[in-house]
């Protein structure tokens, strides 16, 4: 089986011996109708929201438990804090997995916590679906990097058949070369994410 695996690329074996996924499952699922549709319609206003906003921007998807990025747009100047393609971390450890789960229904909601596995503590549940609840009423989330310091996430979700398809995120780096405040910055942002999921829709932003 591993050799089979191994022909097909989608596994590789280092010079020790030692066995490793490729990317190839993940290219695939790139070439699938509605991933391929998404960054068709979100690339090219992910990088007029980096042009604009002089910070890089991503998007990520839910890949069971976690968020997987899927694309990202580099910040145009010398400042900037880029997260690679392919970088994954559990839903509930960053701005784009809250997001994706904070718009949820309910019920999926609540069956993906389970998923997670880690969060059995009734208290810390709690204070989980209450940060998702705070979330979506106020329709994105901006929060203190978990991973580096000085950075400030920004994340809003891109919604089409009232589903959530991706969280549109800018890791904001702060400072003197700063483009735009984070206030307007935020709102950049979601206006991107909104006009993303028009695209989707097929409709016109009003």
């Amino acid at each position: 089986m591993l050799q089979v695996l191994e022909d097909m690329h989608y596994i590789s074996r280092d010079p020790t011996g030692c066995y490793s996924l490729t990317n190839r499952l993940f290219a695939l699922s790139m070439r699938q109708p509605p991933i391929r549709d998404l960054l068709s319609l979100a690339f090219p206003l992910m990088t007029g929201l980096s042009e604009e906003a002089g910070q890089s921007c991503h998007l990520a998807v839910s890949s069971g438990t976690e968020m997987v990025v899927i694309a990202r747009v580099e910040a145009p100047g010398l400042l900037g804090f880029t997260v690679r393609v392919g970088y994954r971390r559990p839903l509930h450890q960053s701005a784009s997995g809250l997001t994706l789960l904070a718009f949820e229904p309910t019920r999926r909601q609540a069956q993906m916590i389970d998923e997670i596995g880690t969060i059995n503590d009734a208290e810390a549940r709690k204070a989980l679906i209450a940060e998702l609840r705070d979330i979506r009423e106020a329709g994105f989330i901006v929060r203190e990097s978990g991973v580096i310091n000085g950075i400030v996430d920004m994340s809003a979700p891109i919604i089409a058949a009232r589903e959530t398809r991706a969280a549109l995120t800018i890791p904001y780096a702060s400072g003197e070369g700063a483009k735009l405040d984070r206030e307007t910055t935020r709102d950049l942002l979601i206006r991107t994410a909104r006009a993303i999921s028009h695209a989707l829709e097929g409709t016109a932003i009003e």
